[in-house]
């Protein structure tokens, strides 16, 4: 027989596969010599990728409130840490007790209401000194908007941004006032003259429009997630529509399909 075809196959009980312990010793296995060939080729870099689309496929669950979905989809959020602190301990860069220290040691320290003798009022304070005790962790002289993630997507890094400078008072008085503003980037893009001009009078809009977010206590890359799940619904049940009464949707006027939007708005909401 195939040496290949005769490994032997740890095995793991009912109780077992909930802990943390079978867990990490699968990840192990999965990088070990006689492992999975897919899994041991994997760095640092090839991961980040999966990284990225386990995260995006969390928080589809969270909007859809698919709580079961969740539960499976944190499970290769997971996943995707361990492997890369499997990989980092393989070379020596560290492991995973340092992962667990790091975040432990940092959660007591930016809880000193839990676990030392602050009092706080209520969450906003508890937020405040969150920020001030993280700016502490900084290196001296660093700007306080250091730290946002480059790869973070444009409109999320947008409230990051402003969250940081409002936090010392680089802000907008009265969200009226973020408002107005909206109105002027708006014209200002209407006066555009060059694709260049656009394209930064459009990113002023986008910007403000976060500021407006943030003031409103709006996550814009949820809210805008939500809106195209609603067109997507909405824009299938044209096509559903269309099928069914063996119409080509090109062939409709925008009227029609005006007609058929609002049909579904009705029926879906």
């Amino acid at each position: 027989m195939n040496k290949k075809m005769n490994k032997k196959i740890p095995e793991f009980s009912e109780e077992e596969l909930g802990t943390f312990q079978a867990f990490r010793r699968i990840i192990q296995r999965l990088r070990s010599p006689d492992g999975c060939p897919w899994d041991r080729k994997q760095t640092h870099v090839s991961l980040r990728p999966y990284l990225l689309e386990e995260s995006y496929e969390v928080l589809e669950s969270i909007d859809n409130n698919d709580i079961s979905s969740l539960s499976e989809e944190l499970g290769d959020l997971w996943l995707q840490i361990m492997l890369h602190s499997q990989i980092a301990e393989e070379q020596g860069e560290f492991k995973l007790e340092d992962v667990l220290r790091k975040i432990n040691a940092k959660l007591i320290f930016r809880h000193p209401h839990v676990f030392g003798g602050k009092d706080v009022k209520d969450a906003e304070e508890v937020s405040f000194n969150w920020q001030e005790l993280k700016g502490r962790e900084k290196p001296e002289n660093s700007s306080i908007l250091s730290g946002v993630p480059k790869e973070m997507p444009a409109l999320a890094a947008s409230q990051s941004l402003q969250q940081r400078a409002a936090s010392v008072g680089f802000d907008w008085d009265k969200l009226d006032d973020v408002m107005e503003k909206l109105v002027e980037e708006v014209n200002e893009l209407r006066n555009a003259a060059s694709k260049s001009e656009q394209e930064s009078e459009f990113g002023d809009i986008l910007f403000t429009l976060a500021n407006i977010a943030r003031r409103m206590d709006i996550e814009l890359e949820a809210a805008l997630r939500q809106t195209n799940a609603r067109f997507t619904r909405r824009f299938n049940y044209i096509e559903q529509a269309c099928h069914a009464s063996g119409a080509d949707i090109k062939s409709l006027t925008l009227a029609e399909m005006d007609s058929l939007w609002n049909e579904a708005k009705e029926r879906q909401e």
